[in-house]
């Protein structure tokens, strides 16, 4: 029997592009959506917000469908790479759409087209992205060689929406600038904005497609929502780290979307720019650095469950000093980097406490009730983060119209008075201390799968199995 040639640097180099190229285009998304229909177009932001949250409800349904198709896809360029180079086309040409609303529609018509685009992206994104990560077994030998990839490919992924955390703002500011109507134009800076990313996408997975080669055919397990939810009803314990995913990423999202109106209207508007640049180039470096270094640093002196609630801490210390920062009327955009590391850090070392607690609810499952539903439980953790960014966006839109951080029919919304700061502050703040502090009480109560429990699981399962 043939075995598998050892994967190539130049293999590697093109997955890792790939993942690039895809975090790039969700990350666009994911951070501008609201703010580019609402505050540069417009848009009610109630409207925004139901749209968004729409989106991810109607994803909990494409999604399973999507792998269904992937799944019985047979053709002589393998089962994956014919739907990820098609997808990445149409959901190119979906994004720039998305960020290119023509300018003559308002009103219902404006808001018809936001929800048409954004919900193609979404069915379009999901066409590329679950063969994308389902591809993997095709190409690599299990073990060493399938997980190195995997990690090669989710810290690319991160350098990608790191990417566009960091250009976007003043890239849309010199685009807007050199082809539009004037200094400030970022309707047109968004629009070049998005061409860009979407040729750099097509770019990057074209590169993909033509290097990476299916090396074998791969049974590949469609995971339906009603799979989904009896695996959860069955399995408490995965149960528990679901919401607690939830929670964390809400939390992070509803900061992130209202953050871009704190440094525009708020805390530095003469220098928002370059203050919001700055932050999340920091922010995005802080997160990965904690990631690489700080986890694998405590966990020389802490269990994971320890490491657990020291990043709660850290996450909600920060979120309070931004608090006190932002009441203290100081513009000095360094000092907002000492919350910065603390809740991007956090954030970093909790999604990877989080995908390892994911992993022990295996194993408990299995002991529980008699099967392994990994596919299932990890499958899911894709889902959760899109309906967390949905219930954030939802949030974050609610607040704006409270509020009334809206531009008037001519476009102009005039620096916040002291009750739409204050509002503006204490939600960005107050409401993911809640949120956090909620995720962790259902945590505590619930999470049992300490070091020594899950030794006794794995006595108990290597018994079984013998």
């Amino acid at each position: 029997m043939e075995t598998k040639k050892k994967l190539s640097g130049r293999e590697k180099f093109a997955y890792g592009l790939g993942a690039v190229g895809k975090d790039m285009v969700y990350m666009f998304s994911a951070s501008y959506i609201l703010y580019y229909y609402q505050d540069i177009l417009g848009v009610s932001a109630i409207a925004m917000g139901i749209i968004l949250m729409a989106a991810r409800v109607f994803d909990a349904f494409n999604d399973p469908i999507m792998g269904v198709l992937v799944a019985k896809t047979k053709t002589k360029w393998g089962k994956f790479r014919p739907w990820l180079f098609i997808g990445t086309l149409m959901n190119a040409v979906v994004l720039y759409l998305m960020f290119a609303a023509p300018p003559s529609l308002n009103g219902s018509g404006l808001v018809a087209y936001a929800a048409v685009t954004y919900i193609l992206w979404g069915v379009t994104y999901t066409m590329m992205d679950i063969p994308y990560w389902s591809m993997i077994p095709a190409f690599t030998e299990s073990g060493k060689e399938r997980e190195g990839l995997s990690a090669l490919a989710r810290s690319c992924a991160g350098v990608g929406s790191a990417i566009i955390s960091i250009i976007t703002v003043m890239t849309v500011a010199a685009l807007g600038n050199a082809f539009g109507s004037g200094s400030d134009d970022e309707l047109t800076g968004f629009k070049f904005f998005g061409l860009g990313v979407a040729v750099l996408f097509i770019v990057f997975i074209t590169v993909t497609c033509a290097v990476v080669k299916e090396k074998s055919t791969v049974e590949m397990e469609s995971v339906s929502v009603g799979d989904m939810f009896k695996a959860l009803i069955a399995n408490d314990q995965a149960m528990t780290i679901v919401v607690a995913i939830v929670m964390i990423n809400t939390a992070l999202y509803i900061t992130q979307n209202l953050l871009i109106y704190f440094f525009k209207y708020d805390f530095s508007p003469e220098a928002w720019q370059g203050n919001y640049t700055l932050f999340n180039t920091c922010g995005g470096g802080f997160q990965i650095l904690a990631m690489m270094l700080m986890f694998p640093l405590l966990r020389k002196f802490m269990n994971t469950m320890k490491i657990f609630t020291t990043s709660f801490v850290m996450a909600l210390v920060g979120y309070v000093i931004i608090l006190i920062i932002s009441a203290s009327g100081t513009s000095n955009v360094y000092i907002l980097l000492i919350p910065a590391f603390l809740i991007m850090s956090a954030i970093g070392m909790l999604n990877v406490v989080i995908t390892i607690f994911l992993a022990n609810t295996v194993d408990y499952g299995e002991l529980k009730n008699g099967r392994r539903d990994e596919s299932v439980i990890f499958s899911m953790q894709t889902f959760v983060v899109k309906l967390a960014s949905g219930i954030s966006a939802l949030i974050a839109s609610v607040v704006l119209t409270v509020f009334h951080i809206q531009k008037d029919e001519e476009g102009v919304l005039s620096t916040l008075d002291a009750g739409q700061r204050l509002g503006l502050r204490g939600c960005m703040t107050i409401i993911p201390i809640v949120v956090l502090i909620i995720g962790y009480i259902v945590y505590k109560k619930n999470y049992v799968l300490t070091d020594e429990k899950l030794e006794e699981i794995t006595e108990e399962l290597n018994s079984k199995r013998a």
